[in-house]
């Protein structure tokens, strides 16, 4: 068989398994002193930075195993596509690992999602930790294994991130009730109620999954999204392009979290409003969720309940199995 032919036929296996849809794989609960591992899947970060988010990561009662890999440097990536995509599938298979935590998101996690080896990870669920470019590894692991993933603090942002942040990351992870997740500066666009599983991330990294085999399904979902140093003018463009692409249709409900260095709120808020006239779901601003001073651990997968009234998030069920 020709690299091409063998390249053909992976593309359609994997669109073939993107449209089945998956049972949600459960990763295991997190106890004080299991083993959470560090990758790199995206770009290189400041060591100092990175040494204070590993001690963060210490007190809060996880012993911490780093690769020796994970300060390789390729331009502005941690590494080649290879190696990278190498630490992913390693930590997934090594049985001494609980939990998995993304250094830095930057870019470069979409360079490796072809690399990954889907069915090993299937076989080996634990919970994955990261954000912003990270979103394109959280979305596809869900998208083609039903892994729950979590939208939550890195290594290097938990080096100077809230007591509040630490907490609700613990809370995800380690939690034996399921999480409701409170906006208490919430800005109701459309009220509402509904339910359905959580999917979601950082707005330009999903919107760079459209047209890709990659491309995830957010029918019946509540999406969450996020971004930092776009432009109102670029988020408009951005949810414009997928919502003309059909990424909104039949979509449950909608929450933002924090649009950090994006421009005023309330011109955000008029773009979503826009975007989604006619589509008579709720929708609820004002999450701490994403590049904000605080950053709520969001689990990907589990069914929850949007609630424009008690401006709440209100999972079914918990992210982690005892």
């Amino acid at each position: 068989m020709t690299y091409r032919s063998k390249s053909i036929l992976f593309w359609c296996l994997i669109i073939f398994t993107m449209h089945k849809k998956k049972k949600a794989k459960i990763p295991d609960r997190l106890y004080p002193g299991d083993t959470v591992g560090v990758i790199a899947p995206a770009g290189p970060f400041n060591r100092e930075r990175f040494k204070k988010g590993i001690k963060a990561l210490e007190s809060m009662g996880f012993a911490v195993f780093v690769p020796k890999g994970v300060f390789k440097r390729d331009g502005y990536h941690a590494g080649s596509g290879g190696h990278r995509a190498k630490m992913v599938n390693d930590l997934f298979v090594n049985p001494t690992i609980k939990a998995i935590v993304c250094a830095r998101g930057g870019f470069g996690a979409m360079k490796i999602l072809s690399m990954l080896d889907y069915a090993v990870i299937q076989q080996h669920p634990k919970a994955f930790v990261g954000f912003s470019d990270i979103s394109a590894l959280l979305s596809t692991l869900y998208t083609l294994t039903g892994l729950v993933t979590f939208h939550g603090p890195m290594v290097t942002t938990l080096s100077d991130s809230t007591q509040k942040t630490k907490k609700a990351m613990i809370s995800a992870l380690s939690s034996e009730k399921p999480l409701e997740i409170a906006s208490e500066k919430g800005v109701t666009i459309r009220s509402g109620c509904s339910s359905g599983p959580v999917s979601g991330g950082n707005l330009t990294t999903l919107c760079h999954l459209v047209g890709t085999p990659f491309e995830p399904d957010y029918t019946g979902h509540i999406l969450f999204l996020e971004d930092q140093g776009e432009a109102v003018y670029r988020i408009d463009r951005m949810l414009t392009q997928m919502r003309l692409a059909g990424c909104f249709d039949g979509l449950g409900g909608l929450l933002l979290g924090s649009f950090d260095n994006c421009g005023k709120d309330d011109e955000i808020f008029r773009v979503v409003e826009s975007v989604f006239q006619g589509e008579d779901i709720p929708m609820l601003a004002g999450f701490e969720i994403g590049h904000g001073k605080d950053n709520m651990t969001v689990p990907i997968g589990i069914d929850a309940t949007l609630n424009t009234d008690r401006k709440m998030l209100l999972y079914h069920g918990c992210a982690t199995q005892g």
